[in-house]
């Protein structure tokens, strides 16, 4: 491994995801994100089955050890089904921004648990590196909106300074913070289950291997919902499942498994930090696509953000 074969693909997964938020934003609006968050796992895990049979002569990883299947597993519930579903609701507590700016420490807790679970240490340019990435997300986060989004048919609260309080605001908070552990323990999971060096298991097998488990995570939450008839109208549903595919392909697919290399090749708490610059890489595509202004504190954000990520190659 070169020595920044992990920061290298923790970029690429940055960039893959950047792609995949786009196309399932869409997709999303159409089927719902419960529906999505099942799809996107099947049709992954269909994208993954292909490339295992031309790759390594298999569709599924039946040649990985008890121990990957528990550990990856366990990634894959904790990462995919508990992690999504409590981000997913933040979103409608206290909307998108307030949640992307409390899951944008995801680094720190994942360098505190890659300290705990492998030793792992931030030499003091790592450290710059990443407060400088967290505080150019956060710049850019902030600049959104003066209050957090909630949905329109809530009841607030008005306080007295005039500004509208969200009815669960410290539900959403609670449920971003543990949406972020959850990327932060998938992220050490996925390592403990993949191994390193020699040993380091093929990612786009461990990949299959957590999606697998978020399958099944998902399959019982839909279940419990009552949702299937749900799924079913989006399998019908050309156009979502076209924008839901081509996601499929750059997150579960492609990212997620760049995401697994980049912790089996380096730090998780660097490889978590230049992944989650993805609120900087979106402006350009938001701004092409969905014809979104680019403000002036959103630049300067993206400029602090990459100089923290060159901070973090260097580290």
């Amino acid at each position: 491994m070169q020595p920044n074969a992990g920061a290298l693909a923790a970029l690429g997964t940055a960039f893959a995801w950047t792609l995949t938020a786009v196309a399932f934003e869409y997709a999303g609006k159409r089927i719902g994100a419960l529906v999505l968050n099942l799809l996107r796992l099947v049709v992954g895990c269909v994208f993954l089955g292909i490339y295992g049979l031309i790759v390594r002569g298999s569709f599924a990883p039946f040649d990985a050890s008890p121990s990957a299947w528990l550990w990856l597993g366990a990634s894959g519930l904790v990462g995919f089904v508990l992690g999504d579903l409590c981000l997913f609701q933040a979103f409608i507590d206290i909307g998108s921004r307030l949640s992307m700016l409390v899951y944008a420490t995801a680094p720190v807790f994942t360098a505190l648990l890659g300290f705990a679970a492998f030793g792992e240490r931030l030499s003091l340019l790592g450290i710059g590196g990443m407060v400088l990435t967290l505080a150019g997300i956060a710049f850019v986060v902030l600049s959104k909106h003066p209050a957090p989004e909630v949905r329109r048919s809530a009841p607030h609260s008005v306080q007295s300074n005039g500004t509208v309080r969200p009815p669960h605001r410290t539900r959403g908070i609670v449920l971003a913070l543990v949406a972020t552990l959850g990327q932060a323990g998938g992220l050490v999971l996925g390592k403990l289950g993949a191994g390193t060096g020699l040993a380091a298991m093929n990612p786009f097998a461990g990949t299959q291997v957590r999606v697998i488990a978020g399958i099944l995570g998902f399959a019982l939450v839909v279940t419990a919902t009552g949702k299937w008839k749900g799924v079913g109208n989006g399998l019908r549903d050309g156009k979502a499942l076209a924008s839901l595919t081509a996601g499929a392909f750059f997150g579960p697919f492609l990212g997620v498994s760049l995401s697994l290399l980049a912790v089996q090749s380096g730090n998780t708490g660097v490889a978590s930090a230049i992944m989650s610059i993805v609120p900087i890489l979106i402006i350009a595509p938001s701004a092409i696509v969905f014809k979104e202004r680019v403000a002036l504190r959103e630049i300067v954000g993206a400029v602090v953000t990459v100089a923290g990520v060159f901070a973090l190659f260097l580290a």
